[in-house]
């Protein structure tokens, strides 16, 4: 058994099973940090100077000194490395600058937020998979994507995009978005742009195309309505359309178009 006596910044504990491991940690302005579990005490010895290291304050260490071989995780490092420099502990790898901030998902793939959403994304840890990221909200996985108006079905380029070409850089200045409508897409003839709409039931079904994206959007919400008359049990998201009245919305609701398929969906 160790003797973690002599050693600085290490705490002998006992899991449920009877296994003995060793946590680390350090005290940081007047802050108590971990800095991980290990099965041995001489790593976590060392995740303790390593930490002490990085955050003296002449210690000319930052981010790009980041090893793979480091006794401390990546995401450590961030977190470390900002309360130094930016004088804020925060849970999640942020790096603060002075009107944005990155958020790294690794050394090699970094996230810029704008910093009015420092707080949330201080407490929310982000996952990828694919192209596509998520954080764990009141126990579901939601996309980022949505806080910024772009709907789970936005295809890039199309539905929205971001203007300096840089996909992980989502500060507002830098995301233009073309639809923010279910169901609504562009759809460009011959120089005329128009608005194509379909819902999903089992499969896509075409609703129409129209002149407007405020007639698209209630031809969606229409749509939706006709399927659950049907008797279709499906919760469907509708539009809200800002900037017309209820009774200009009636109106167009009642003038709008829908496809007969959707219509007579279940007398096919």
């Amino acid at each position: 058994m160790a003797d973690t006596e002599h050693m600085e910044g290490v705490y002998q504990a006992t899991r449920k099973s009877g296994e003995i491991y060793y946590r680390s940690s350090l005290t940081y302005r007047r802050r108590h940090i971990s800095l991980g579990s290990y099965k041995d005490a001489l790593l976590a010895h060392l995740a303790y100077r390593t930490a002490s290291r990085l955050i003296a304050p002449n210690s000319g260490l930052t981010l790009e000194d980041y090893r793979s071989t480091s006794v401390l995780s990546f995401e450590k490092w961030v977190v470390l490395l900002n309360f130094r420099d930016n004088g804020i502990y925060l849970g999640t790898p942020i790096y603060i600058r002075p009107r944005f901030f990155y958020y790294y998902m690794s050394p090699g793939h970094v996230l810029k937020f704008d910093t009015d959403d420092l707080f949330y994304y201080a407490s929310h840890k982000i996952m990828r998979r694919g192209s596509h990221y998520f954080v764990a909200d009141y126990g579901m996985q939601v996309n980022i994507a949505s806080r910024y108006g772009i709907k789970n079905y936005a295809v890039p380029g199309v539905d929205y995009d971001f203007l300096n070409g840089d996909p992980t850089d989502f500060r507002r200045e830098n995301l233009r978005i073309f639809n923010t409508y279910h169901g609504v897409r562009t759809v460009t003839k011959n120089g005329v742009v128009r608005y194509g709409v379909r819902i999903h039931i089992n499969g896509y079904y075409k609703v129409g195309v129209y002149d407007t994206v405020t007639e698209a959007a209630i031809a969606y919400n229409k749509a939706a309505d006709i399927l659950q008359k049907n008797g279709l049990r499906k919760n469907f998201l509708r539009n809200y359309v800002e900037g017309i009245s209820s009774a200009v919305y009636t109106e167009i609701y009642s003038s709008v178009s829908v496809s007969s398929k959707i219509v007579d969906y279940f007398s096919e």
